[in-house]
């Protein structure tokens, strides 16, 4: 299992809260919260592998409406 931290930047004028809600309902993620900071919403992933933690941040996070950047971090330690 892979344990992983995507970072989300929002577009100003977007829905935050809504694309948080959105975000959490994306199969693979466990959580996603609105934050103050750099980033708008941090949200986590559980997934067996990588591959499926690339798929769920390029196709899956970066696909919903106001998303404009992401970072992801892996963890270390389960």
């Amino acid at each position: 299992m892979v344990h992983a931290f995507v970072m989300v930047k929002v577009s100003g004028d977007a829905d935050t809260p809504g694309a948080a809600d959105t975000i959490s309902g994306i199969e693979t993620v466990t959580e996603a919260h609105v934050v103050a900071g750099d980033f708008d919403v941090v949200a986590e992933v559980d997934a067996p592998d990588m591959y499926t933690v690339l798929d769920t941040v390029a196709d899956a996070v970066r696909g919903v409406d106001g998303v404009t950047d992401t970072r992801t971090y892996v963890s270390m330690t389960e």
